[in-house]
């Protein structure tokens, strides 16, 4: 299966043209608002539900110090009860999360951690005016706990940007100061004080968490605040976490794994003693970062004899002399704010011909009159003044990255037959169009580039069998060596191994060879490969939560003069190369305007594939299907005709700026002034619009005396049939029902079951990236499973784009293929305003199509609420990262994002969390394969089932992949009893049953089988089978916008189905008898993907 055919000998294309010739400038409100700014949190309530429960999910507590009142924390607000129990009273409301109430040691006051601010905070509330005081300034640490020292005076605090160090505050103001800084390994969690606030307990472990963990996590540890000590106060192999101290100083109780369950330890701090308190408890959340700590925090009662503690969904008074557990009953019924739902659906049209959704590698001609590019991964020329795109070559292959030459008479470019592997060619321009060869040997080539003269080629080479035997997006040593071979051909000439560098190209009046390093920079050295020179390096942004500012992807120095392209993060930027003899100087560009020298941001929405025009006067670049050319003398002279305006405006800024008052509330890092005057030179836009003929399916065929599981509700048709003309569903019904035409073909299917095609809502399949291959496997192993709709939450790159082109025209076999893109990550922006996030996301709105994003721990909550609100308005349905963070999650569904990847960190979850998230409609995809909290579910199915035997696996499977994923297991061996996607799996049943929307994500695991391992793995906690059905189908088309053409069985919907060999109401494994499946009325066999109907042929 390394090797495919092509599909097809011949592929008709249809191209049309819209272009904006004109510069586009944008025009911004020019009236400077004086209002004053919206502090907090940007995002306004859209909705309310209401939570009437007598259970919560992990309720951290605090006994008031005169042991009357209780003080806990449910789902983001902060409640009041009496110690006997009761109804709960509000304390703290609105759309901030607030957790972990402390009550002063006067009793006055209760402090807590909130992200009212946009990021999280230590406040302090008085119970009596209700008046708060803001403790910890700043906006980009995580923050878990704080805690009173017994003075009143004083706060301990755990924050910090991945692993949490101890900071003392004062509560009357100050910034503070860090306690442990190192060593940076170290995290600490659950700070608190005993009867001598001298010291100072915690929980500590090395880094944040580990996935598949090793025991012990974490130890209890205390710090000497006269001393600066530091001494650790456990050993316990399942961990030790949460110190809780007794007012009189003489007992410890702490959290701690005891086989596969938790439970409370008591120790008698005088004699050092242990016993057990209470076990088993709440699960732990040692697995995770434990965002909301290891456990619910638990506090003693003044007199000591009492600890207060909350688990299985109820609080409990634990005597400390061993008499059994009083509950303390309680009752919350109170309406939560959730933000606007953002919900869309996208209907698939039925379409004779595709349009190429991205252009890739487009250059323009030397004179500027042309542009060529690939788009379906063929080669095009378009005539930039009669608009009139045409094919290069007539191949059958991969056909990328095309280079000029000097005259604009020959264009170079490389290929990829999964055969015959690579090669370099040129083809004339000018009406003769038969390319030359210029390779005699294959290879993986790429970046080609002519040299001044234009009788060499330089370009990267790697092995042809490498490429061939890469199983994923990177192939070993793929730009191995620096070449170059006369324009006419021959033999190849080996100037250097690459050593990290790429992207060659030249410098008029300059025979040297300039590259890129990501370590070095930009240099640049000989034909010989000597007298490597290190030119420059640049920056970008320091991305949210990052300690040092990003490094370009890209460098490429002008043709001619002293300037050079950086793209950095998908942002385009032109800056000065000065000539400096000294050590290589680096320019940071996150502020263009302020760089050493003189430099400008080009992009505005970002950008991919920039180049130089010949005369090194424009930019270019492409996002999507668009071309952009930036006039760098156009952009001068406009911004010099608007310099004038700007002066008298920042004179009145400074006017405005005298008015304003200072807020410390505010981070200094975010700009919500959305009414600044502006007026910006934009780059001139042109949509290529490029159609290639759909391989659709024409006939008529009924599918006849089979078991129809329709999604439909729960309708179930024991013996039915369905007729299906072309692609869409004509009729379904009980057997002998339906009235077929006489060209109906018919298919009996006696004995088998039909189900929706499945649908893959978290399906990561990243083929070959940057060059492409014919085929793709993972496509193939996903399609004969019976998938036959997927969506990627997090793609990497754009290259996608292009594959689900290809996937829909027919050109490779495969799923319907959606997806976000590239991530809305922390790693790639540093988010500043909602005018920011609105044209970050108009990336996928209006360029990639999407439909969806993902909005990948992006920051803060002001950030993450930023970015909620601009994919509302762009009609954008964005799911999230899970990210093993139970306070990010739950935020995230109050803020309206209809999407959540990854299973929840914690469980059980109780009736309070399954009625938020199936009242806020947020779709739960749990990828239990890679379950949170406890060990991956695939380790277990690696354990129990015979994977690398698997005849199916191995025929659409790699070698190579298989065995490295099924020999040997580098995440290890645990006991069944140790694993947690069972215990998930209660909650995804109980979401079902309460009205939720799920969705069966694999995780791009194990291509095809590892989809079934996950729905089995759902199905674990006890869902009925017909809803582990329906979570595979109807409501996973509904978590992705598709539910009107996809999902089920009924009249009008598309023809994606599978034929089960076994029943799967009466075993859920039976899943995994695919014998057949259709895809848009195409019918498989799912041994092979041999087409069965309309026609009977080989898979490619």
């Amino acid at each position: 299966m390394k090797n495919y055919l092509l599909i097809f000998l011949l592929i008709f294309y249809s191209i049309e043209i819209s272009s904006q010739q004109q510069n586009v400038v944008q025009k911004i409100d020019t009236t400077k608002s004086k209002k004053k700014k919206k502090k907090g949190l940007p995002l306004e309530s859209g909705r309310t539900i209401n939570i009437n429960t007598t259970e919560g999910t992990w309720m951290s507590l605090d006994v008031s110090p005169d042991g009357n009142t209780i003080a806990f924390d449910l789902l983001g607000d902060i409640y009041t009860m009496p110690i006997s129990g009761g109804k709960a009273k509000r304390f703290t409301s609105g759309m901030a999360y607030d957790s972990h109430p402390k009550f002063s040691p006067d009793g006055e006051d209760i402090l807590f951690i909130s992200d009212r601010t946009g990021g999280y905070n230590a406040w302090i509330k008085n119970i009596q005016s209700g008046d708060s005081l803001q403790v910890t300034k700043g906006n980009k640490n995580d923050m878990q706990s704080a805690e009173w020292a017994n003075d009143g005076k004083y706060i301990v605090v755990a924050k910090g940007k991945r692993n949490l160090k101890l900071h003392l505050h004062h509560r009357d103001g100050g910034s503070g100061t860090e306690l442990i800084k190192e060593p940076k390994s170290l995290k600490i969690v659950e700070p608190t004080f005993g009867e001598d606030d001298r010291y100072i307990w915690y929980a500590k472990r090395t880094n944040s968490w580990q996935y598949n963990a090793n025991f012990p996590q974490y130890q209890l540890a205390t710090y000497d605040r006269e001393t600066g000590e530091i001494e650790t106060q456990s050993s316990r192999y399942g961990s030790a976490f949460s110190p809780t101290l007794s007012p009189d100083g003489k007992w410890l109780v702490y959290g701690t794994r005891y086989n596969d369950q938790t439970g409370l330890i008591i120790r008698d701090l005088i004699n050092e003693n242990e016993k057990w308190l209470a076990y088993p408890v709440q699960r732990d959340d040692q697995e995770s970062p434990a965002a909301l700590g290891v456990l619910p925090a638990m506090s003693f009662t003044p007199d000591s004899q009492k600890l207060i503690a909350s688990y299985g969904g109820k609080f409990y008074s634990l005597p400390i002399n061993g008499d059994d557990a009083v509950n303390i009953p309680f009752a919350v019924n109170e309406n939560y704010e959730l933000g606007p739902l953002v919900k869309f659906n996208y209907p698939i049209e039925d379409v004779d011909k595709i349009k190429a959704t991205q252009i890739r590698d487009i250059k323009a001609s030397p004179d500027g009159s042309k542009v060529v590019f690939t788009a379906f991964d063929r080669l095009y020329l378009m005539n930039l003044s009669d608009s009139i795109p045409k094919r290069l070559t007539e191949f059958n292959m991969t056909e990328a990255m095309p280079a000029w030459n000097s005259d604009g008479t020959y264009v170079a470019f490389v290929t990829w037959d999964d055969k015959d592997g690579g090669s370099i060619y040129k083809v004339n321009t000018n009406g003769k169009p038969k390319p030359i060869k210029l390779t005699t040997g294959p290879g993986l080539y790429s970046e080609p580039t002519w040299n001044n003269s234009s009788k060499r080629i330089v370009f990267m080479k790697g092995a042809a069998q490498n490429f061939i035997d890469a199983t994923g997006p990177s192939s070993f040593k793929s730009t191995n060596e620096i070449c170059w071979i006369f324009a006419n051909g021959g033999t190849l000439k080996v100037i250097e191994k690459s050593k990290g560098r790429s992207n060659p190209h030249f410098v008029k009046g300059n025979n040297r060879i300039y590259l890129y390093s990501t370590s070095k920079g930009l240099v640049s050295m000989r034909w010989d490969g000597t007298d490597e020179k290190e030119i420059i390096k640049v920056t970008g942004i320091t991305t949210y939560n990052a300690s040092k500012p990003s490094t370009a992807d890209q460098i490429i120095m002008a043709p001619e003069g002293d300037q050079a392209i950086a793209h950095i993060h998908n942002e385009i930027y032109t800056f000065t190369v000065p000539k400096y003899g000294g050590e290589t100087i680096t320019i940071k560009l996150s502020n263009a305007e302020d760089a050493a020298f003189p430099a400008k941001k080009l992009t505005q929405i970002g950008g991919e594939f920039p180049s130089w025009s010949f005369d090194a006067k424009k930019v270019y670049w492409s996002l999507g299907n668009v071309f952009f050319t930036y006039d760098i003398d156009d952009a001068t002279k406009f911004e010099e005709e608007h310099e004038e305006d700007e002066d008298e405006d920042e004179d009145d800024d400074e006017d405005d700026d005298d008015d304003e008052d200072d807020d410390d509330d505010e981070d200094e890092d975010d700009d919500e002034d959305e009414d600044e005057d502006e007026e910006i030179y934009e780059a001139k836009e042109i949509r290529i619009s490029v159609f290639s003929k759909k391989d659709n399916v024409k006939g008529s065929v009924l599918l006849k005396n089979a078991r129809i599981i329709t999604m439909n509700g729960y309708e179930i048709f024991e013996n039915g049939d369905i007729l299906i003309q072309d692609n869409r569903i004509l009729s379904v019904g009980e057997t002998g029902s339906i009235e077929k035409s006489k060209k109906s073909k018919v298919i009996d299917l006696t004995g088998k079951t039909i189900v929706p095609g499945f649908i893959d809502t978290h399906a990561h399949m990243w083929p070959s990236w940057g060059m492409h291959k014919n085929q793709v496997w993972v496509y193939a192993a996903n399609l004969a499973y019976g998938v036959t709709t997927t969506r990627d939450p997090q793609t990497a790159t754009t290259d996608v784009l292009t594959y689900a082109d290809m996937v829909d025209i027919g050109m490779i076999h495969g799923p319907r293929i959606y997806s976000t893109g590239p991530g809305v990550g922390y790693w790639a922006y540093n988010i500043k305003s909602l005018k920011q996030a609105r044209k970050i996301l108009k990336q996928y709105s209006e360029y990639y199509n999407t439909k969806t994003i993902k909005m990948y721990r992006t920051g803060n909550r002001k950030h993450r609420q930023w970015i909620i609100q601009a994919a509302r308005e762009q009609e954008l349905m964005p799911t999230t990262e899970g990210a093993l963070d139970i306070k990010l999650n739950i935020t995230q569904i109050i803020d309206g994002y209809p999407g959540h990847e990854h299973s929840f960190p914690i469980y059980p979850l109780y009736g309070d969390f399954t009625k938020l998230v199936a009242e806020s409609k947020t779709a739960y995809t749990p990828t239990l394969l890679v379950a949170y909290g406890g060990p991956w579910a695939e380790n277990y199915y690696y354990a129990t089932e015979n994977v690398n035997g698997d005849p199916k696996l191995n025929f659409f499977t790699p070698k190579s992949e298989l065995d490295g994923l099924s020999r040997r297991r580098n995440a290890g061996w645990f006991m069944k009893e140790e694993h947690v996607f069972e215990d998930h799996g209660v909650f995804v049943k109980d979401l079902v049953e309460a009205g939720g929307i799920a969705g069966i994500g694999s995780h791009g695991q194990l291509q095809g089988l590892g989809y079934h391992w996950e729905l089995w793995s759902v199905q674990s906690g006890g869902m009925k089978e017909h809803d582990a059905l329906r979570v595979s189908s109807i409501l996973g088309a509904e978590a992705i916008g598709l539910e009107n053409d996809l999902g089920s069985i009924e009249k009008g919907k598309l023809a994606d189905l599978v034929i089960l060999g076994k029943n799967p109401l009466e075993n859920i494994r039976n899943s995994n008898t695919v014998e057949m499946v259709m895809k848009d009325g195409r019918l498989y066999d799912a041994s092979n993907l041999d087409e069965v109907y309309p026609k009977k042929k080989k898979a490619p």
